[in-house]
């Protein structure tokens, strides 16, 4: 079945081809579709295009289909083309052609510009509070291990003391701007599309506030044009939102990789989460942190291939975005995993704690005594001067009493106030909103009874 067919039969290989991957693809947008789908049929009914018990009948089946696709039994038949096809032609088999009256007023275009923002919200809810998760980790390390200092480096050259909590720490308060980035995303697909029908609007006199308002959407996207504009460039900004988060994955997973290594020494993993080589019987691989680096780079490419698709397209809907589509959907799952595996190996990372007391790493130091030497009455260029002249001769007598006390040094983590914007941060999503608004349209007796 296919919403636009006419009276002619279209060339198989034709159909098979630009069909694509949308059957499996929409099965991502399916529980959306059909509370999109809801959302306008009550609408519907107050302009006078559906009466009360058509209305009602609607919901009824609506419903039995929401549950069939929550239970995942849900299936887009073979000759159906995509999800808003399955859905009308259920409705037309079940109520005949009442069934056929759900798409006055709307166009797939806007249909599926719907289900992806609602998607997205779902998305990027879920999103949301796994990264918390790692986050909390992070700063449970982060307090846990702060008194333990470790070499900081710049140029791949020992440079100044670090310690755990401070490393630790750092991704923490980079994962809150990766929240804020992606709060942006999130405010900009939650407005809605519904209404805009193919970009040209209806001459039904459609009520596109009260779906807003149904569908607990911030706003809508009021011109109609644009709203067709914003397939293909909603998924970019989600994307590079995304992409924020899987850099911050991907620059830790880095860190950890060189530091598990003997050279370094600072980390290691219980033999169980570590592979071994078929020759080196020494060896312990940290796999699992190299593969999480290479899938989150794959996802930092996502907001480029995206671009390079819609690069150059001019206003309206072109067959283009559904290539999207088979890059888009599955990011999120892809994200989600890797971050859930990549906070369950944080939790087992085994500490070397005497790290510093290795000779190699004593200039570490110098900044402590040059400064010491400032403090002391010599200016900050005597000082550095003296310490270096020190270093090249030979002498070094190091300072290893830290005593940084300026916020998000060593000694001042401000590991509280990160917490603290995270909460504030995540609480500004105000997810109630949506949340309380889709669970009213899918409680049965309040929309019957309507």
């Amino acid at each position: 079945m296919k919403l636009w067919q006419k009276n002619f039969v279209l060339n198989k290989e034709i159909e098979f081809f630009t069909v694509g991957k949308d059957r499996y693809l929409d099965l991502f947008l399916a529980p959306h579709d059909v509370i999109g789908t809801l959302a306008h049929i009550i609408m519907l009914e107050t302009i006078g295009v559906l009466n009360i018990n058509e209305l009602n009948s609607l919901i009824k089946e609506l419903h039995i289909i929401y549950d069939t696709i929550r239970s995942g039994k849900f299936k887009i038949e073979y000759n159906v083309e995509d999800i808003h096809s399955q859905i009308e032609l259920m409705l037309t088999k079940r109520l005949g052609k009442i069934g056929k009256k759900i798409h006055s007023g709307r166009s797939r275009n806007d249909q599926v510009l719907l289900d992806i923002k609602l998607f997205i919200r779902n998305k990027i809810q879920e999103l949301v509070f796994i990264i918390q998760d790692l986050f909390n980790v992070l700063i449970q390390l982060s307090n846990r291990y702060k008194h333990i200092l470790i070499p900081g480096y710049t140029h791949y050259q020992i440079a100044m003391p670090s310690s755990f909590g401070l490393w630790f720490a750092s991704y923490a308060e980079s994962l809150i701007d990766d929240i804020f980035f992606l709060k942006s995303a999130y405010n900009i697909s939650n407005k809605n599309p519904l209404g805009s029908a193919a970009g040209f609007g209806s001459s039904f006199p459609l009520n596109r506030k009260l779906t807003t308002e149904i569908l607990g959407f911030e706003d809508l996207n009021y011109n109609v044009v644009y709203a067709q504009m914003c397939r293909g460039k909603t998924e970019r900004i989600v994307s590079q939102a995304i992409s924020s988060i899987a850099n911050t994955i991907t620059k830790i997973s880095q860190d950890i990789c060189l530091y598990m290594s003997k050279n370094f020494d600072f980390f290691s993993l219980p033999e169980n989460l570590t592979t071994g080589s078929s020759i080196m019987p020494h060896k312990k691989n940290p796999d699992v942190f190299e593969l999480i680096r290479s899938r989150c780079n794959k996802i930092i490419s996502l907001p480029n291939q995206i671009s390079i698709i819609t690069t150059n397209l001019p206003s309206g809907y072109h067959r283009d975005f559904q290539t999207i589509k088979e890059i888009f959907l599955p990011v999120f799952d892809e994200i989600k995993n890797l971050i859930l595996i990549f906070t369950y190996l944080l939790k087992k990372l085994i500490i070397n704690k005497n790290i510093i007391s290795e000779n190699k790493y004593k200039y570490l130091f110098s900044v402590e005594v040059v400064n010491s030497l400032v403090k002391d009455g010599l200016s900050f260029r005597e000082a550095y001067k003296k310490v270096g002249l020190d270093i090249q001769k030979g002498y070094f007598p190091p300072i290893t009493d830290i005593k940084h006390s300026h916020e998000g040094s060593i000694g001042n983590l401000c590991n509280k106030k990160l917490k603290y914007l995270m909460i504030k941060l995540i609480k500004n999503f105000k997810f109630e909103v949506v949340n309380n608004a889709i669970n009213k349209l899918l409680i049965k007796s309040d929309l019957e009874g309507s």
